[in-house]
Order: structure tokens, then C-alpha cells, then sequence
């Protein structure tokens, strides 16, 4: 990540300025008021997030509670110096109408959160950033690695979860009765 300016910049400046037009097709985070680019995300990191979506997404409607936000909604994780992060998707576990929601950045933290790594991503970071989220209220998240095909889930003061391809995800009490295979993350229609 590199920093891309030098003033310290609060969240709400910060969402101004990711959502000037000149700064739409770039991509950025705030770590402590500074703002720093973080890489693009590619198509196989695209296609792993919309079937994490579809999934959950599917597991709230079936269970009328609930929603999914996707796209890198960002979450405002510390104030003074603020420090905004984008997770690849977020689990909200509350009922809540579409115009209930926030305009900008969400004000509550979401139950889960789920990272896909990148060919460009390190562990050592992704475990640093999961760990970040866990510190601030979120209760899980998961990690998924497109090239090990992989899920391993994290939750507050507990040993990390590797499931492997094959295995199922299930029996966890935070998402009572979901359950899929790990491959489902990485399959493409009709695979």
C-alpha cells in the first residue's frame, strides 16, 4: 500500500474523496487518516466474492433476517486517526430496511466478515487485518485462498479452522443451519 496523501483525513473526508469522479475506477483504504491505494481486484477474486454473496445472500432470504454487503462497503474500524477498511463482503445478522441503511459507512460492525486473498495479498497482512476486524466486535471471519481453495475461519480467542475443498461448512452457531461445500466458493456455473 502506498500512501497517497499526506494530510490526515477524517472517514466522512475520506468518503468524499473515494467518491470524487476522479478517484472512481482506483481503489483505497484510510489507515490511521492516511490514505493509501490498495490493488484492483481481479476476476478470479471477483467470481470467488459473487458466489460468497450468492450464498449468503441466499441464507438470509431463506431465512427472512438479514443481509449481505458486497463491492467493498466500507467500516469505519477506529476514530482519531480514523482508519476505514473494505472487507470483500459483510454479513449483517439484524433485520433492517433498504432505506434503514446508511448512505456512507455502515455504523455498526456486521457479524462476519469474509476475505478473499489476492495473488498479490500476503498471509502475514490478511492475518493482521482478520485479527484487526475480530479486535473491533466483529464475531467471525472467514478467509478463502482461490489458489489453495480454502476456507479457514477465525473467531475471537479461538484456534484458526482450515477447511479444506471437499469438507462442508456447517454447525457453525453464529449461521445456524448454512451449510456448503468449500469447493462451492470456486466452482463456476455448471462445474
Amino acid at each position: 500500500m502506498a500512501t497517497v496523501l499526506t494530510k490526515l483525513m477524517t472517514a466522512e473526508e475520506f468518503y468524499d474523496f473515494v467518491n470524487a469522479p476522479r478517484n472512481r475506477d482506483r481503489h483505497y483504504e484510510l489507515e490511521a487518516g492516511k490514505v493509501v491505494r490498495v490493488s484492483r481486484p481481479s476476476e478470479l477474486h471477483g467470481a470467488v466474492c459473487t458466489n460468497g454473496v450468492r450464498m449468503l445472500s441466499n441464507y438470509t432470504f431463506d431465512r427472512k433476517k438479514g443481509y449481505v454487503l458486497s463491492n467493498d462497503a466500507g467500516l469505519v474500524l477506529e476514530r482519531d486517526p480514523d482508519t476505514v477498511r473494505d472487507p470483500d463482503i459483510s454479513l449483517y445478522l439484524d433485520n433492517r430496511k433498504l432505506k434503514e441503511l446508511d448512505k456512507k459507512w455502515p455504523k455498526r460492525f456486521p457479524k462476519l466478515i469474509v476475505e478473499v486473498m489476492s495473488p498479490n495479498d500476503r498471509m502475514g497482512k490478511m492475518l493482521k487485518r482478520i485479527a484487526k476486524f475480530l479486535r473491533k466486535g466483529v464475531a467471525m471471519a472467514w478467509l478463502l485462498d482461490p489458489e489453495d481453495e480454502t476456507l479457514t475461519i477465525f473467531m475471537p480467542n479461538r484456534e484458526p479452522i482450515v477447511l479444506e475443498r471437499d469438507e462442508e461448512v456447517a454447525g457453525l452457531k453464529l449461521l445456524p443451519d448454512f451449510r456448503c461445500k468449500v469447493a462451492d466458493f470456486f466452482a463456476m456455473p455448471g462445474e
